[in-house]
């Protein structure tokens, strides 16, 4: 465990370091997932359904906001909906309208759940969501799951029906509007799920948030059961349609996704609990202060090391200077005394 806390931290100064360049690689890489599952499930439109096209608009999502990225979204949707139908363009279009104003004034920055829902409802992952929304979202993130949940349901429902949608054997435009939006309110197994997902997200968000002792645990065991029950009572008073095994791994994959997440965003020790009791002039308080669980990475000392023959190879050179060193010290100390029949001799 203690090797994995201190790759955690390691990615964590990584990040921080280089959160310039690791942004935008991942908003170019959600982008392309996200406006190839477009074209790849709804691409009527062909000069839309082209990686030229995707690969430019997911360069341009990676450097602007993700706002930007679900109204490029958006408007793939719309514009595949107009190849397909016009009045189905507008039924999308409308819904999109009152979605982004709602979206714009109470969750504008989770963008990424009203993407990701959809996404993981073609990867037959839609549990996991509602869990993992009620660990790190707060209950207005109902509105952005379901959000991507109607999206998924209308994708769904347009796939079904292109035929009937395109055809022209259909009396008016009146009588087509009409059949995209009862399609879409009469979808009960649609209303079902927003509601689980909903009563799951509140509910996880509700013990998480609580002052018990493992509570992101018990809030992503929680979540799992919970949404087991309610989706078994949906299945069988609206007939969801959803296969029973599918249900239960789905389950229990989202409560496992629930507990990873709990190592990145909220990994304590709860064996050094403190509680701590204060007062001012007008309160009491009484503090639970829970320690974070942190490892510091080992510090690495390099240390250089000689070789004999490294050490050898300087001898000479020590040697050629120490006698260069003593034959100046011994210039210095002689002289040359004259004598007086003509003759010299050096003194010392």
């Amino acid at each position: 465990m203690s090797n994995f806390i201190v790759t955690r931290e390691l990615i964590k100064r990584l990040y921080s370091k280089y959160e310039a360049y690791i942004n935008p690689i991942l908003k170019l890489i959600l982008a392309l997932i996200v406006f190839s599952v477009i074209n790849s499930r709804i691409g009527y439109m062909d000069r839309l359904d082209s990686m030229v096209i995707v690969l430019v608009a997911a360069l341009l999502c990676s450097f602007l906001p993700m706002v930007v990225m679900s109204v490029l979204a958006g408007l793939f949707v719309l514009l595949h909906m107009y190849a397909l139908s016009p009045e189905c363009a507008l039924v999308v279009g409308v819904i999109f309208l009152f979605m982004f104003l709602l979206y714009v004034r109470l969750v504008p920055k989770e963008t990424i759940v009203v993407l990701l829902t959809p996404i993981f409802f073609m990867l037959k992952m839609p549990y996991v969501m509602p869990i993992a929304m009620g660990l790190l979202g707060t209950p207005v993130s109902v509105v952005s799951v379901g959000f991507g949940v109607i999206i998924a349901f209308f994708v769904e429902y347009v796939q079904d029906n292109a035929s009937t949608l395109s055809s022209y054997e259909t009396a008016n435009m009146v009588s087509r509007i009409r059949l995209v939006v009862d399609g879409l309110l009469g979808n009960k197994a649609m209303f079902a799920i927003i509601v689980v997902f909903s009563i799951v997200l509140v509910t996880v968000y509700v013990i998480r948030r609580s002052s018990v002792d493992h509570a992101w645990t018990i809030a992503a065991i929680a979540g799992g059961i919970i949404q087991l029950v309610l989706l078994f009572i949906a299945e069988l008073t609206t007939g969801l349609g959803m296969s029973i095994i599918g249900m239960v791994f789905g389950c229990i994959l989202a409560t496992v996704i629930g507990l990873a997440l709990q190592l990145f965003a909220f990994h304590v020790d709860y064996k050094r609990v403190e509680n701590v009791q204060f007062e001012d002039d007008e309160y009491y308080y009484y503090v639970k202060a829970v320690p974070k669980v942190m490892v510091s990475a080992p510090d690495k000392k390099v240390r250089r090391v000689q070789s004999n023959q490294s050490r050898q190879g300087q001898h000479p050179s020590s040697a050629k200077t120490t006698h260069q060193s003593t034959a100046s010290s011994a210039s210095k100390n002689e002289r040359i005394v004259h004598t007086a029949n003509g003759t010299s001799r050096t003194m010392r």
